[in-house]
């Protein structure tokens, strides 16, 4: 992990629970990576969808955490929808996701995020993200 790596974002307890980690900060938004392993399976030799949604959500997660705090800002995240569009399958082999912040303004960010595996060109999925942001209270 990055020394860049946005210190207001964690990975959840389901994030490590599934094997996954920050492996880099690719212009700004941390690369969220995970192996593939018994329990990411769907139907044989393929990666569950489920599997590759969270890749995506924690992806969104971490690039809105890392813009917040580029921008100095201390907020409440919350999912407002995610719209999330498969586009091939899945393979045995490792996942990575990055999130792009599109928009964020004083109360919605909008968050575009890809993941692939060994071609970049070649995304698994992707979706948008879009998120209420709220100060948190003291």
């Amino acid at each position: 992990m990055s020394d860049q790596t946005p210190s207001s974002f964690g990975l959840s307890p389901y994030a490590k629970a599934m094997g996954m980690a920050i492996a880099e900060i690719d212009a700004g938004s941390p690369v969220i990576v995970m192996d593939f392993a018994p329990h990411a399976m769907g139907r044989p030799g393929y990666l569950h969808g489920g599997a590759i949604g969270g890749v995506l959500e924690m992806a969104g997660y971490a690039a809105i955490a890392a813009e917040l705090e580029r921008q100095g800002l201390t907020m409440r995240i919350k999912p407002i929808n995610v719209s999330t569009e498969y586009l091939r399958s899945g393979l045995p082999e490792r996942i990575h996701a990055r999130g792009e912040v599109v928009r964020a303004g004083r109360r919605v960010a909008n968050v575009r995020v890809e993941a692939w595996q060994s071609d970049r060109e070649r995304p698994v999925a992707c979706c948008w993200i879009n998120f209420k942001l709220s100060p948190k209270e003291a």
